[in-house]
């Protein structure tokens, strides 16, 4: 048989060609070098700097065993057959005694002793008089308050850059867990209890969160934004959590406002400081400034949004909104209207 047509052989051709771009992918995925999602292994806080740190120890260690286990195993096929490279009595023993038995209980020990510094060291939670942010999952999104504020967001909290800040955490419903990459480790929402844990970024900046719990077909879509700023603009943000909505400004915006608090919409949805104050949905008082529709689902931008009124159900399949009965001449002022709550 010709080789240069022989399937196999043209097969392993191509892979000998494709492994190292193969192996780099695949490195440059894991260490959240490939660009895209937020990553763990990049922190901007001192708690993923704890888990950056400790996957970096196990990694050199696993390089380090997996190197070690290579090179034993060419010696042992280069020189297996030399009858010359005969070892004294004992000396087997002594190998597989400190290279079986003394090396991994000093890794794991060291291993051990660097979580354990860890855990402690996640463990240790803000102060009494750090802002508190109150968080609650629900399917699929997520409900964001600050303690001592009458008000509410949704899909999007801010913490002071340098300061720890308490979170704590309640479920409307199903498990959730609340997870910032690059912030901190996740944590999971749990029926019928409140849990805690603490954000802290070292530098300003948007930082994605996920839920990291399967709740539901539309859990890929209970996506967060937390925003680390200076402590004045989080003073502000906690100022305008609590104040009234932007009332309009120009007449198809008045007529939204109508549309919106006499229609359905503010059966499920609050504006503060209108007579909406629906409470099944999340609070609108400052939809138009959002990072995103549908916690993740689609960009806020007029098209989004006149699709996600109109048919939430084609946007984010599953979620509790069904779709609405506004008139087409009324659809722009709506978008006009909630365009305007920033």
């Amino acid at each position: 048989m010709d080789t240069r047509t022989d399937p196999t052989t043209r097969l392993r051709r191509q892979c000998r060609h494709l492994a190292p771009a193969t192996v780099l992918a695949g490195v440059l995925t894991v260490t959240g070098c490939s660009g895209g999602s937020p990553s763990t292994l990049d922190p901007a806080g001192a708690g993923a700097g704890r888990i950056a740190g400790l996957w970096w120890v196990l990694f050199w260690i696993s390089m380090a065993v997996f190197v070690e286990v290579m090179a034993l195993l060419v010696w042992a096929l280069v020189f297996r057959r030399r009858r010359d490279a005969r070892v004294r009595h004992g000396q087997p023993l002594r190998f597989v005694t400190i290279a079986g038995a003394g090396v991994p209980l000093v890794i794991l020990v060291t291993v051990y002793a660097l979580g354990l510094r860890d855990l402690a060291a996640l463990g240790d939670g803000p102060g009494p008089r750090a802002p508190t942010i109150e968080v609650t999952g629900h399917k699929w999104w997520w409900e964001v308050r600050a303690e001592g504020v009458d008000g509410a967001t949704a899909n999007e909290l801010h913490i002071p850059v340098g300061e720890k800040v308490r979170i704590r955490l309640r479920t409307a419903d199903v498990l959730h867990s609340f997870w910032v990459p690059q912030l901190m480790p996740k944590t999971d929402l749990i029926a019928g209890e409140v849990r805690e844990t603490w954000l802290h970024a070292e530098r300003a900046g948007n930082y994605r969160g996920q839920c990291a719990e399967y709740c539901g077909t539309q859990h890929a879509h209970m996506a967060f934004l937390v925003v680390a700023e200076p402590r004045r603009d989080f003073d502000a943000w906690l100022t305008r959590l609590g104040s009234p909505a932007t009332p309009p400004q120009t007449d198809p915006q008045r007529r939204g406002q109508q549309a919106f608090v006499q229609g359905t919409c503010a059966g499920c949805h609050a504006v503060r400081g209108t007579e909406a104050n629906g409470r099944i949905g999340p609070d609108l008082s400052d939809v138009g400034s959002r990072w995103s529709i549908g916690a993740g689902a689609v960009p806020n931008d007029p098209g989004h949004l006149g699709g996600w009124i109109a048919n939430p159900q084609n946007v984010k399949p599953g979620n509790y909104m069904p779709p609405q009965p506004v008139d087409a001449e009324r659809l722009p002022d709506l978008i006009a209207y909630l365009r305007s709550l920033k």
